[in-house]
């Protein structure tokens, strides 16, 4: 009986470690500047991280203790837990399969269109309301500012690999024909009705630029994507993991039952 609660406790003391690259993800995820702007996914990670860490902490006790009660709470929460884990996996690569960059010729970086993405995430950057602050927050960051220290001349700049956030949201889409000034002011062209993206682009360093711009929400939906893809990879390589130690941990607590039963009975026949 003590060689099967030790065997549990140490399989629950892995069960806590792999709790961490749960919460090591959600917390990556909230320094991120577009997810700590948008902050869907990171508090889900990092709860359901700490809730793995706590149950598992409780089968740690009940393995090292002998405490029953406890095992058998570990046994059904981390059940759920695992369950819980393997939906937000499901859903997270439900929800980032769609999406790409289309490339522009003589452009080294990107166009990114609203409509390839989820209708899931497109609903949490259509809503003015939750744009507005959404906008705030992305505007308030160095993001735009960075390309004018990094990029002078213009060959320059259409050669850059810029991510998503400052393709979509620092300069207007390519399609528009604005000249080039420096990356964040252009020149308008006599004619810019080719998109609505064209009449949205303004050189207001602060509050303005592609902010309000359907390419700069398909931008962040786009890096939202990257990182959660990234995040994703951690949660699958975890989810497994804590399969294989639930199924070691209840082969373990079904064989420190029958010792315990084989011991009873001993006893009672002994007598």
């Amino acid at each position: 009986m003590a060689m099967s609660n030790n065997v549990i406790g140490a399989i629950n003391f892995v069960a806590m470690l792999l709790s961490i690259p749960v919460i090591g993800a959600g917390i990556w995820l909230a320094t991120e500047t577009d997810n700590s702007c948008v902050q869907i996914l990171q508090w889900p990670v990092i709860v359901l991280g700490i809730l793995i860490l706590v149950v598992a902490i409780a089968g740690f006790i009940g393995g090292f203790w002998r405490i029953m009660w406890l095992l058998v709470f570990y046994l059904i929460a981390m059940l759920v837990l695992i369950i819980l884990l393997a939906c937000l996996v499901v859903f997270v690569y439900t929800v980032t399969a769609r999406g790409s960059g289309h490339p522009e010729p003589s452009r080294s970086y990107l166009e990114y269109r609203l409509d390839d993405y989820s209708g899931f995430l497109r609903r949490r950057v259509r809503s003015h309301y939750k744009w507005d602050k959404i906008r705030a927050c992305l505007s308030s960051t160095s993001v735009c500012a960075e390309l004018n220290q990094t990029y002078r001349m213009a060959q320059d700049f259409f050669s850059a690999h810029l991510s998503p956030l400052q393709s979509g949201c620092c300069k207007p889409p390519t399609q528009c024909g604005y000249t080039f000034v420096n990356p964040t002011y252009w020149i308008s062209p006599i004619n810019n009705a080719a998109d609505m993206d064209c009449l949205n682009w303004t050189n207001d360093q602060t509050t303005g630029l592609c902010y309000a711009c359907d390419s700069c929400k398909a931008g962040l939906l786009e890096n939202l994507e990257k990182e959660w893809r990234r995040a994703n990879i951690i949660l699958i390589i975890t989810l497994v993991l804590l399969i294989c130690v639930y199924v070691i941990g209840c082969c373990a607590f079904r064989n420190a039952k029958t010792e315990n039963l084989f011991r009873k009975y001993k006893q009672g026949y002994n007598t």
